[in-house]
């Protein structure tokens, strides 16, 4: 596991800190490295921006604060155009592909999609679209061992959630095993308006 920073983001309703938490979890306890986390969120309780940064690697990590992020995860179009002028060049940016519309890719920045509400929609419920993420993430990536990260899942979920945030992982991990690099996509916005209102 090299050091890497990530940047997970969204608003408040999506599931952004837990599905840090867990990413940080599995390279940390799960997998024998190093992790830090820091979160940021505003006010609202849901519908508000947040975002979690995570620092990880096989050494210890001496400052704790992403700066230019290797990854970041964007679920929601205002946290891609607040956040994407910080990623890396030739970065990794993941996205929300029915909320998010990407404009032109530069900087050698690699862009993946995944309908994360349409495949948690798909399991019956809409709140494991965070873990969607994370399967996807493990799948895109390859910074984190799948085995950690879910058992960092099974770790992190309520008893009586277990199998279907397990599932969920699954659904992201396979979709991201197939996936291409994607350069332009439209958001659905019924898809945002049923999450902001939901």
């Amino acid at each position: 596991m090299r050091l890497s920073e990530i940047r997970v983001a969204g608003f408040g309703g999506q599931g952004v800190i837990l599905a840090a938490m867990v990413i940080g979890k599995a390279a940390s306890i799960f997998e024998n490295g190093h992790a830090t986390m820091t979160q940021n969120f505003g006010p609202e309780s849901r519908g508000g921006s947040c975002s979690a940064q995570l620092v990880i690697s096989d050494q210890p990590v001496l400052y704790p604060y992403v700066s230019r992020p290797d990854v970041l995860v964007a679920m929601s179009q205002e946290s891609y155009a607040r956040f994407t002028p910080e990623l890396k060049d030739g970065g990794l940016l993941l996205v929300e592909q029915d909320l998010v519309r990407v404009s032109e890719s530069s900087r050698g920045i690699r862009v993946y999609g995944v309908p994360a509400m349409r495949l948690a929609e798909e399991l019956g419920r809409r709140m494991v679209q965070n873990v969607v993420m994370v399967g996807f993430f493990g799948a895109v990536t390859r910074l984190v061992d799948p085995d950690a990260l879910r058992k960092a899942v099974e770790d992190s979920v309520p008893p009586a959630s277990r199998d279907l945030n397990l599932r969920a992982f699954d659904k992201g991990y396979d979709y991201g095993m197939t996936s291409a690099p994607l350069t332009d996509l439209a958001p659905d916005h019924d898809a945002l308006r049923q999450v902001l209102e939901g």
